[in-house]
């Protein structure tokens, strides 16, 4: 996986925008309402489970509407391009995109355990590595409607995840399982690499696949920012319209 920072308590995750931009000429759907709470007021000391709790009751009460009004829009703009051109591509991410880490999340209390077991769910603690080998994530509703959707129209799907190689196996059959059938490629991250970040890496990867292509690439959805940015220099590989879905719960960069 990507590196990443602690579980965000701040400002900045919680109000984390939902962003629909898009390639010059790109006739971008507008980006949906959401409904992310803000953080509580800045009055000293700001306790740390008050934060925990916005962000439970936010995933139990509009973080799936948030998600598929999202996926809603994406759904609409591919599929009046599919009816325009055809070798066309849309880019998933996979955690928090099109699979669910809720599990895993929730039993860690939203801090982040890259090592150990997780063997006592729903109690934690529960270790990055272990949960994704288990290979038993839950996709989002939303995003399966929206691949099978796409797909029905001829559309290719691509995923790119910073997941690493070693757990390449696991997310095969975990997306299997979990009913995304009939895909194009699905690109993990070396287990060792040079990358200093996760825009690095996928915007690097972005572009070799699409470099020299049959494709064109004309939607990225991912729930971080680094999913959909474009790394500075790199000229293929950027979509028409890029896709951000609310994830408030931890922060890539």
């Amino acid at each position: 996986m990507a590196k990443l920072l602690p579980r965000s308590i701040g400002a900045a995750a919680l109000a984390a925008l939902l962003l629909v931009a898009g390639a010059a000429g790109a006739q971008c759907p507008p980006a949906p309402a959401q409904h992310i709470p803000p953080p509580p007021p800045p009055v000293p000391p700001l306790n740390i489970d008050a934060v925990k709790k916005l962000l439970r009751d936010y995933h139990d009460k509009d973080y799936a509407a948030d998600m598929a009004a999202v996926y809603a829009a994406a759904q609409t703009y591919v599929e009046r391009r599919a009816g325009e051109a055809k070798n066309l591509a849309v880019v998933l991410d996979i955690d928090e995109t099109t699979l669910s880490n809720w599990p895993n999340i929730s039993a860690d209390d939203f801090g982040f355990v890259s090592g150990g077991r997780c063997d006592d769910l729903p109690s934690g603690p529960c270790g990055f590595n272990a949960w994704i080998l288990q290979a038993k994530a839950e996709p989002f509703p939303s995003a399966l409607k929206f691949f099978n959707a796409v797909k029905a129209k001829g559309v290719a799907v691509v995923f790119l995840s910073s997941r690493r190689d070693s757990q390449r196996q696991a997310t095969l059959w975990n997306l299997d399982q979990a009913g995304y059938q009939g895909w194009e490629k699905l690109i993990t991250r070396p287990d060792r690499d040079d990358f200093k970040s996760a825009r690095a890496y996928k915007s690097k990867a972005r572009s070799d696949f699409f470099t020299g292509s049959r494709f064109t690439l004309i939607a990225n959805i991912g729930d971080q920012q680094s999913d959909i940015d474009q790394e500075p220099g790199v000229t293929v590989g950027s979509a028409e319209c890029r896709f951000k879905l609310p994830n408030p719960f931890y922060f890539i960069e």
